[in-house]
């Protein structure tokens, strides 16, 4: 091997970052390395990234092997001490150029290079210029989280928000529709807290307002996931008023039950969230939801967990991400009585059951129907709502097609070009 190889995992803004370093390793002129960006949402996501880092140790036994990502900067010590490991970097680490000189260099390199991610103040958003598909590109606006939820170790590992400013993310944008990109994906940890640390603190929904207005040539602008609590008037009014702005909403909620709420240390209530989602509907009829929802936390019983089973339906949820709930050592959860692990497995199953009659619903009132659809690939696009759209015949990749939906299949509709 020569060029270095990634291994992401995790989230978008994992992915974003991916992207960054193999600029920053590109232009520092590094070889023969491996590295895995690892995330630490929960106990399964660091026991698969210590699998792949075996796995590439085996497939590459002489190259140098660096572990960065969120688990790498919440339990450092755990990478140093596996034998396949040569070097742990932390997420404020990984993002600076004097890093990767460094690793490149002939000079020492220290095995373990983690700071105190809680003393950054600023977020290297303005690395890279997106990424994604040909027709897609994801752009970080935001890091880190100032919520401290009782579940979650995410904020250990990405430290107190911080936001790229506006004129920034604006110049990104418009740098990327000149590239040829139909939709900018707006991503972020906390998305909801962008602003907070800016002057003038300006909400999200100004943000979205300013891109459609400086960017009238961008055809499509989408959300990343969440906190409907936090939604800001501005961006309501984005909701009701800017069709450019994709009728799609990821929302984190987590949990459908108000103790467990307060035991999760959540800022809304059951009735908060469903009161967001009939107010989005009214204002666009069209939009669709997704939900993070997590099975079996501490203390869960069957009576909180069919409150959550019941806010798919009474929140109109769609795409739901299910979390069984696993001990993350160092958060509150921890030291809660846990549910048994029978248990969470079920509910999690069960709770999957339920999103997919949503998707299958969701899907059989598209057929007959006329959507603008987003070519991913030449047979495979995706619809406003963001529902996979196959077609017979190849299309141009990144173009907007108008198509009509004839059926479906499992998950996804099928689109004849109009």
């Amino acid at each position: 091997m020569n060029a270095p190889i990634f291994s992401n995992h995790g989230c978008r803004l994992n992915m974003y970052e991916t992207e960054a370093m193999k600029e920053l390793a590109g232009q520092s002129g590094l070889t023969d390395t491996v590295v895995v960006n690892t995330c630490a949402v929960t106990a399964e996501a660091v026991r698969k990234a210590k699998q792949d880092i075996r796995k590439l140790r085996r497939t590459h036994p002489q190259a140098k092997l660096i572990v960065t990502g969120c688990a790498a900067q919440t339990e450092p010590e755990t990478f140093a001490q596996m034998s396949e490991v040569d070097v742990v970097l932390g997420n404020t680490e990984k993002m600076q150029p004097d890093t990767w000189a460094g690793l490149a260099g002939e000079y020492g390199t220290e095995p373990v290079q983690v700071d105190d991610i809680m003393s950054v103040t600023e977020t290297a958003g303005h690395l890279i210029d997106g990424f994604g598909t040909r027709s897609r590109a994801y752009v970080q606006v935001q890091n880190g989280c100032d919520h401290r939820c009782t579940f979650c170790i995410i904020p250990f590992g990405r430290g107190n928000s911080r936001s790229v400013p506006a004129g920034v993310v604006v110049d990104q944008v418009k740098r990327l529709v000149d590239r040829g990109y139909a939709e900018i994906v707006l991503t972020g940890v906390d998305m909801t807290s962008w602003g907070a640390d800016l002057p003038a603190t300006p909400r999200l929904g100004d943000l979205v307002l300013r891109i459609l207005k400086l960017v009238p040539d961008l055809p499509r602008l989408r959300i990343s996931s969440i906190d409907s609590i936090e939604v800001d008037p501005a961006l309501m009014q984005a909701i009701a008023t800017e069709p450019r702005l994709m009728p799609h909403l990821h929302l984190s909620l987590q949990h459908g039950d108000d103790l467990i709420l307060k035991r999760m240390k959540r800022r809304h209530l059951r009735d908060d969230a469903i009161r967001f989602t009939e107010e989005a509907l009214r204002l666009r009829p069209e939009m669709t939801f997704g939900a993070d929802i997590i099975a079996g936390f501490p203390t869960e019983t069957e009576a909180h967990f069919e409150n959550s089973l019941a806010l798919v339906q009474d929140c109109n949820l769609t795409w739901l991400h299910v979390f069984p709930y696993s001990v993350r050592n160092g958060t509150p959860a921890a030291r809660m009585p846990q549910v048994n692990g029978r248990a969470i497995k079920d509910r999690a199953a069960r709770l999957r059951q339920a999103g997919e009659r949503q998707v299958a619903r969701h899907l059989a009132a598209q057929i007959g129907q006329t959507h603008s659809v987003l070519m991913e690939r030449p047979t495979m696009g995706r619809t406003q709502q963001f529902a996979e759209v196959t077609f017979d015949h190849a299309q141009q990749e990144g173009q907007i097609i108008s198509a009509e939906i004839t059926s479906t299949s499992g998950t996804q509709l099928h689109g004849r070009a109009a």
